[in-house]
This record gives structure tokens, C-alpha cells and sequence, in this order.
């Protein structure tokens, strides 16, 4: 048997509106699907016979869903991955050509090189709670663009019409938080952890369901691995004996938007983040630094409380 067959077998996948680009490694075949149901049978049954060890596509606003659901009903080892960290990872192989093929190419590479750990999907019900979120999210913005438009408007007819748009928005979102809460109430284990959320001075029903949606690792990981995947972990710009200033990126943007309207709260009314708050700011602190650890010290005690299923309590038990 040559090394070429016996040698791990890492499939990547550019997926576009229409069509799906497909390259495999190690043996270098690339080839394109349609992205219909019948098209997507048929892929997956040929990547089986591969007996993949990772196939790889980005996150590209929900268009990979369906191929990445019927994958995972063939069990096949599928991962989704940030664009970015896919995008850096090229530039880094010198590779800033761009097109699907390419891109197929550069995932399958990516598979290969770092071999991502493999996460469950959502399911069905998490699938809608999270969609639900976004939703509303996209509509929390249309009305804060269309607030704007208002304040700069000057005739009288487009001042009308923003208004009306405006209060059509607040009825939609009205309706929207009214389905999330139906979700949340119909399901035993969610409407325990968003009563427990809820207990912490500052938590609201916002933070709680975008923790319940984005971040269900929330109560299972240690401080630190959850700071990061909610993308509030400082990191570090050093080299030799230059210290640069401390930073957070990456991670989870609806996570920590959320959390950032908590945190402002938790810092007047919550006992503890109010008074860790104060101690930074008199230690010299900028107050956006100050609010940022509010933002991870809120975090880390939510998910001891998750972890221990404990209810908020000022004496809080050992975060870990």
C-alpha cells in the first residue's frame, strides 16, 4: 500500500452560494459540487470513502449549515473554522492569492497543519436559539442606524418615515424576545441556567440568552480557556525588553458585547464587580482597562456558578 493512502486524509471545502470547491490531501484531487440536497448526497458519500480524518470549512453566515448538518448525518468529521484564523494562516505560507479553489486548498492545508480539535454541533434547538439571537441582534442595529438617520434628518416626510420604522422595529423585537423567552421557558435545563445567570446583579435576560446561545461552554472550561473563547483574555505585545500594552481580540463578538453592557451595569449595582471595579481606578487604571477585567472577573464567576450550579451569592465559591 503506498504512503499516499495510508497517510491521514484532510478535506477542504470553499463553500460559495451555488457551488461547493473541494480539495483533499494529501494527494492533491480537487473537484466542485453543486450545493443542492441530491449534490450534497452525493459529496458526502464520496468523501466517506476517503475516510477523512478532518474536513474543514469556514464560517460564512450560516450558507455552510446545510452541508455541514448532512456531513454530520453521514458522521463525518466536519469542523467549522474563523475565517481569520484561516486567512492569517495563509498570509503566514506567503499565500495572498485569493479564489475558491485556492481557498479549498489553503483549508485542507490548514486541516493538515493544526488539525482542529473536532466540536459538536449544535443541535436543532440550540440551532434556533442562536439564529433567533442573531436575529434580533440585526435588528437592534437597523433601529440604532435608523435612530441616527432621524437625529440628522431635517425634512419633515423622512423624520416621519424613520419614526415608523422605528416603531415597527420595536414591535418586532417586542415579539422577538417574547419567542425567545417561549424557547428558553420549553426548555428545563436552559431555564434553569438562565435563572441562575439572572441571580447576578447586573445579568440580564440579554446576557443570559446570548450566553445560552454563544457560549455553551459557559460552566465546563477553566477561567482562563473561557476568557478567550468569549474573547475578553488580555494578551501580551512583548519583544526583548519591550513591554507593550495588554490587549483582548478574537473570540466571540456577540458574547462579548453582551457582556460589556453587564459589566457597565454590575460595576453600580453588583457589590463585587463594583468594588474591583474601584480598587483598578484608584490603582491608576484607565477605566476601559478597569471595565475590561470587570468584563472577565463577571465571566469567570458566571461560570463557576454554571459549573456548580449554584445560584449568585456574594461569597462566591473557588473560581478555577
Amino acid at each position: 500500500m503506498n504512503q499516499s493512502v495510508s497517510a491521514p486524509v484532510f478535506v477542504g471545502i470553499d463553500v460559495a452560494a451555488d457551488q461547493l470547491a473541494v480539495h483533499i490531501l494529501p494527494d492533491e484531487s480537487a473537484f466542485q459540487s453543486a450545493t443542492d440536497p441530491e449534490s450534497l448526497k452525493v459529496l458526502a458519500d464520496k468523501l466517506a470513502a476517503f475516510s477523512p480524518h478532518i474536513i474543514l470549512l469556514e464560517a460564512t453566515g450560516g450558507v455552510e449549515r446545510t452541508a455541514v448538518a448532512l456531513f454530520l448525518q453521514h458522521r463525518l468529521p466536519v469542523v467549522v473554522i474563523n475565517p481569520r484564523q484561516v486567512r492569517d494562516f495563509a498570509r503566514a505560507q506567503g499565500l495572498l492569492a485569493k479564489n475558491d479553489r485556492i481557498d479549498a486548498r489553503v483549508l485542507a492545508c490548514f486541516a493538515q497543519a493544526i488539525k482542529p480539535d473536532l466540536r459538536k454541533m449544535k443541535d436543532e434547538e440550540h440551532q434556533q436559539l442562536s439564529e433567533l439571537l442573531t436575529r434580533r441582534q440585526q435588528l437592534i442595529n437597523m433601529r440604532s442606524a435608523e435612530v441616527n438617520r432621524r437625529k440628522r434628518a431635517v425634512n419633515a416626510a423622512v423624520i416621519r418615515s424613520c419614526q415608523e420604522h422605528i416603531a415597527w422595529l420595536d414591535e418586532r423585537l417586542s415579539r422577538l424576545d417574547e419567542q425567545l423567552d417561549e424557547l428558553i421557558q420549553s426548555n428545563p435545563a436552559w431555564q434553569v441556567k438562565a435563572e441562575l445567570l439572572q441571580s447576578v446583579p447586573g445579568v440580564g435576560g440579554n446576557l443570559s440568552k446570548t450566553l445560552l446561545a454563544a457560549l455553551p461552554e459557559l460552566g465546563t472550561l477553566n477561567r482562563r480557556q473561557i476568557a478567550s473563547l468569549a474573547g475578553v483574555a488580555p494578551f501580551c505585545r512583548d519583544s526583548g525588553k519591550m513591554k507593550g500594552r495588554r490587549s483582548i481580540w478574537g473570540g466571540r463578538a456577540p458574547v462579548r458585547k453582551a457582556l460589556y453592557m453587564s459589566a457597565v451595569a454590575a460595576t453600580r449595582f453588583n457589590p463585587v464587580i463594583r468594588v474591583f471595579y474601584l480598587r483598578l481606578r484608584e490603582a491608576g487604571k484607565p477605566s476601559k482597562v478597569a471595565l475590561v477585567a470587570s468584563m472577565r472577573k463577571l465571566l469567570t464567576i458566571l461560570n463557576v456558578m454554571m459549573r456548580d450550579n449554584t445560584a449568585w451569592q456574594q461569597s462566591q465559591p473557588q473560581i478555577t
